[in-house]
Protein backbone atom coordinates (compact mmCIF):
# COMPACT_ATOMS: atom_id res chain seq x y z
CA UNK A 1 0.00 0.00 0.00
CA UNK A 2 3.39 2.00 0.25
CA UNK A 3 2.77 3.46 -3.60
CA UNK A 4 -1.00 4.27 -2.33
CA UNK A 5 -2.33 7.51 -1.73
CA UNK A 6 -5.53 7.80 -0.62
CA UNK A 7 -7.42 10.92 -0.63
CA UNK A 8 -8.68 10.60 3.12
CA UNK A 9 -7.71 8.16 5.62
CA UNK A 10 -10.86 7.43 7.12
CA UNK A 11 -11.01 6.09 10.77
CA UNK A 12 -13.27 3.88 13.15
CA UNK A 13 -12.72 5.96 16.22
CA UNK A 14 -14.16 4.00 19.60
CA UNK A 15 -11.72 0.87 20.05
CA UNK A 16 -9.09 1.51 17.09
CA UNK A 17 -8.32 5.42 18.55
CA UNK A 18 -10.08 5.58 21.60
CA UNK A 19 -9.41 3.80 24.36
CA UNK A 20 -13.54 2.67 24.98
CA UNK A 21 -13.53 1.32 28.54
CA UNK A 22 -17.22 -0.10 28.45
CA UNK A 23 -15.23 -3.02 30.17
CA UNK A 24 -13.92 -0.68 32.69
CA UNK A 25 -17.17 1.03 33.23
CA UNK A 26 -19.44 -2.28 33.80
CA UNK A 27 -16.64 -3.28 36.50
CA UNK A 28 -16.86 -0.39 38.22
CA UNK A 29 -20.87 -0.78 38.66
CA UNK A 30 -20.66 -4.93 39.16
CA UNK A 31 -17.49 -6.31 39.92
CA UNK A 32 -18.92 -6.32 43.49
CA UNK A 33 -21.51 -8.74 42.57
CA UNK A 34 -19.83 -11.18 40.00
CA UNK A 35 -16.82 -13.38 40.18
CA UNK A 36 -14.12 -12.95 37.55
CA UNK A 37 -15.69 -15.74 35.40
CA UNK A 38 -18.98 -14.33 35.81
CA UNK A 39 -18.07 -10.74 34.94
CA UNK A 40 -16.24 -11.89 32.25
CA UNK A 41 -19.55 -12.99 30.83
CA UNK A 42 -21.14 -10.45 31.66
CA UNK A 43 -18.69 -7.86 29.77
CA UNK A 44 -18.92 -10.44 26.53
CA UNK A 45 -22.59 -10.13 26.78
CA UNK A 46 -22.63 -6.22 26.91
CA UNK A 47 -20.78 -6.04 24.05
CA UNK A 48 -22.91 -8.16 21.99
CA UNK A 49 -25.75 -6.63 23.12
CA UNK A 50 -24.51 -3.44 22.19
CA UNK A 51 -24.39 -4.35 18.53
CA UNK A 52 -27.29 -5.75 18.34
CA UNK A 53 -28.84 -2.49 19.30
CA UNK A 54 -26.72 -0.81 16.45
CA UNK A 55 -27.65 -3.83 13.86
CA UNK A 56 -31.73 -2.28 14.06
CA UNK A 57 -32.84 1.03 13.18
CA UNK A 58 -30.59 3.80 14.19
CA UNK A 59 -31.62 5.56 17.76
CA UNK A 60 -29.99 7.79 19.92
CA UNK A 61 -26.86 6.43 21.63
CA UNK A 62 -28.06 6.25 25.15
CA UNK A 63 -30.43 4.26 24.33
CA UNK A 64 -28.23 1.72 22.73
CA UNK A 65 -26.42 1.94 25.87
CA UNK A 66 -29.58 1.42 28.17
CA UNK A 67 -31.50 -1.08 26.10
CA UNK A 68 -28.18 -3.53 25.95
CA UNK A 69 -27.03 -3.06 29.47
CA UNK A 70 -30.72 -3.51 30.20
CA UNK A 71 -31.00 -6.54 28.46
CA UNK A 72 -27.36 -7.90 29.73
CA UNK A 73 -28.37 -7.38 33.62
CA UNK A 74 -31.50 -9.16 32.29
CA UNK A 75 -29.63 -12.21 31.59
CA UNK A 76 -26.99 -12.42 33.93
CA UNK A 77 -29.86 -11.72 36.79
CA UNK A 78 -28.22 -8.30 38.31
CA UNK A 79 -31.41 -5.29 38.76
CA UNK A 80 -31.02 -3.12 36.14
CA UNK A 81 -31.15 0.97 37.03
CA UNK A 82 -31.58 3.18 34.54
CA UNK A 83 -28.96 5.62 36.22
CA UNK A 84 -25.92 3.10 35.65
CA UNK A 85 -26.85 3.29 32.13
CA UNK A 86 -27.09 6.86 31.84
CA UNK A 87 -23.66 7.16 34.24
CA UNK A 88 -21.88 5.01 31.51
CA UNK A 89 -23.19 7.03 28.62
CA UNK A 90 -21.75 10.59 30.61
CA UNK A 91 -18.61 9.26 30.38
CA UNK A 92 -17.89 8.41 27.03
CA UNK A 93 -17.14 11.93 26.21
CA UNK A 94 -14.08 11.66 28.80
CA UNK A 95 -12.16 8.67 27.17
CA UNK A 96 -9.27 9.63 25.65
CA UNK A 97 -6.87 7.77 23.34
CA UNK A 98 -4.51 4.51 23.19
CA UNK A 99 -1.20 5.67 24.15
CA UNK A 100 0.19 5.00 20.82
CA UNK A 101 -2.23 7.07 19.05
CA UNK A 102 -1.34 10.86 19.23
CA UNK A 103 1.97 10.16 17.80
CA UNK A 104 1.07 8.07 14.36
CA UNK A 105 -1.91 10.38 13.71
CA UNK A 106 0.32 13.99 14.27
CA UNK A 107 2.63 12.05 11.26
CA UNK A 108 -0.07 11.13 9.09
CA UNK A 109 -1.73 14.25 9.17
CA UNK A 110 1.00 16.19 7.88
CA UNK A 111 0.55 14.20 4.60
CA UNK A 112 -3.09 13.35 4.28
CA UNK A 113 -6.51 14.28 5.26
CA UNK A 114 -8.16 12.23 8.23
CA UNK A 115 -11.92 11.76 8.58
CA UNK A 116 -13.59 9.46 10.96
CA UNK A 117 -17.05 7.81 10.43
CA UNK A 118 -17.99 7.23 14.11
CA UNK A 119 -20.86 5.43 15.83
CA UNK A 120 -21.57 8.60 18.44
CA UNK A 121 -23.46 11.34 18.93
CA UNK A 122 -22.64 14.69 18.29
CA UNK A 123 -22.92 15.56 21.47
CA UNK A 124 -20.08 13.92 22.77
CA UNK A 125 -17.72 12.77 19.75
CA UNK A 126 -15.71 16.16 19.57
CA UNK A 127 -14.39 16.25 23.22
CA UNK A 128 -13.02 12.24 22.04
CA UNK A 129 -11.47 13.75 19.24
CA UNK A 130 -9.64 16.94 20.80
CA UNK A 131 -7.68 14.18 22.73
CA UNK A 132 -6.36 12.65 19.76
CA UNK A 133 -3.43 15.05 19.08
CA UNK A 134 -4.28 15.74 15.29
CA UNK A 135 -6.38 17.65 13.22
CA UNK A 136 -8.83 15.85 11.28
CA UNK A 137 -10.43 17.31 7.97
CA UNK A 138 -14.23 15.65 8.48
CA UNK A 139 -15.99 13.93 11.95
CA UNK A 140 -19.11 12.03 10.74
CA UNK A 141 -21.28 10.23 12.79
CA UNK A 142 -23.89 7.89 13.36
CA UNK A 143 -26.40 10.74 14.42
CA UNK A 144 -25.41 12.23 11.32
CA UNK A 145 -25.97 9.38 8.75
CA UNK A 146 -28.75 8.28 10.87
CA UNK A 147 -27.10 4.98 10.66
CA UNK A 148 -24.97 3.31 13.05
CA UNK A 149 -21.62 1.05 11.41
CA UNK A 150 -21.69 -1.79 9.91
CA UNK A 151 -24.79 -0.31 8.13
CA UNK A 152 -23.79 0.81 4.56
CA UNK A 153 -25.18 3.78 4.85
CA UNK A 154 -23.18 5.09 7.32
CA UNK A 155 -20.30 4.45 4.92
CA UNK A 156 -22.47 5.90 2.18
CA UNK A 157 -22.93 8.94 4.02
CA UNK A 158 -19.11 9.72 4.48
CA UNK A 159 -18.81 9.05 0.76
CA UNK A 160 -21.41 11.71 0.01
CA UNK A 161 -20.08 13.89 2.09
CA UNK A 162 -16.83 13.76 0.97
CA UNK A 163 -17.84 13.53 -2.85
CA UNK A 164 -15.44 10.63 -3.29
CA UNK A 165 -16.20 7.25 -3.60
CA UNK A 166 -14.48 3.68 -1.85
CA UNK A 167 -11.36 3.65 -4.58
CA UNK A 168 -10.54 7.20 -3.07
CA UNK A 169 -10.08 6.09 0.61
CA UNK A 170 -8.05 3.82 3.40
CA UNK A 171 -10.32 2.59 6.26
CA UNK A 172 -8.59 1.99 9.72
CA UNK A 173 -10.02 0.01 12.26
CA UNK A 174 -9.55 -2.57 14.94
CA UNK A 175 -12.99 -4.09 14.46
CA UNK A 176 -14.05 -6.74 11.77
CA UNK A 177 -17.83 -6.94 12.86
CA UNK A 178 -17.84 -3.17 12.81
CA UNK A 179 -16.26 -1.65 9.91
CA UNK A 180 -14.14 -3.68 7.93
CA UNK A 181 -16.67 -6.59 6.94
CA UNK A 182 -18.71 -3.54 5.07
CA UNK A 183 -15.90 -1.80 4.05
CA UNK A 184 -14.90 -4.78 1.83
CA UNK A 185 -18.42 -5.57 0.77
CA UNK A 186 -18.75 -1.95 -0.17
CA UNK A 187 -15.70 -1.86 -2.63
CA UNK A 188 -12.92 -0.25 -0.38
CA UNK A 189 -9.99 -2.31 -1.87
CA UNK A 190 -7.72 -0.68 1.35
CA UNK A 191 -8.09 -1.62 4.36
CA UNK A 192 -6.14 -1.12 7.56
CA UNK A 193 -6.47 -3.97 10.82
CA UNK A 194 -5.06 -2.41 13.55
CA UNK A 195 -4.84 -5.87 15.78
CA UNK A 196 -5.73 -4.56 19.14
CA UNK A 197 -7.24 -8.18 20.26
CA UNK A 198 -10.36 -7.46 20.11
CA UNK A 199 -11.64 -10.18 17.78
CA UNK A 200 -9.24 -12.71 15.46
CA UNK A 201 -7.62 -12.04 12.15
CA UNK A 202 -9.53 -12.88 9.07
CA UNK A 203 -7.39 -13.05 6.19
CA UNK A 204 -10.18 -12.77 3.98
CA UNK A 205 -10.86 -9.27 4.13
CA UNK A 206 -7.87 -8.32 2.55
CA UNK A 207 -6.19 -5.70 4.91
CA UNK A 208 -2.81 -4.83 6.00
CA UNK A 209 -2.11 -5.48 9.74
CA UNK A 210 -0.44 -3.45 12.45
CA UNK A 211 -0.30 -3.61 15.83
CA UNK A 212 -0.64 0.18 16.93
CA UNK A 213 -1.05 3.63 15.15
CA UNK A 214 2.41 4.53 15.17
CA UNK A 215 2.62 1.95 12.23
CA UNK A 216 0.22 3.62 9.80
CA UNK A 217 2.35 6.26 8.62
CA UNK A 218 4.68 3.79 7.12
CA UNK A 219 2.05 2.19 5.79
CA UNK A 220 1.73 4.83 3.27
CA UNK A 221 5.61 4.93 2.93
CA UNK A 222 5.74 8.25 4.90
Amino acid sequence: MANFRPKYVTFDTHGTLINFEMAGAARDLYGHLLDEPRMQEFIDNFQGYRFDEVMQDWKPYAEVVHNALERTCRRNDIAFRAEDAEMIYKRIPSWGPHADVPEGLAKLAREIPLVTITNSMNEQIHSNIAKLGAPFHAVFTAEDAGAYKPHFRAFEYMFDMLGCGPEDVTHVSSSFRHDLMSAYDLGIKNKVWVNRGHEPANPFYEYTEIRDITELPGVFGI
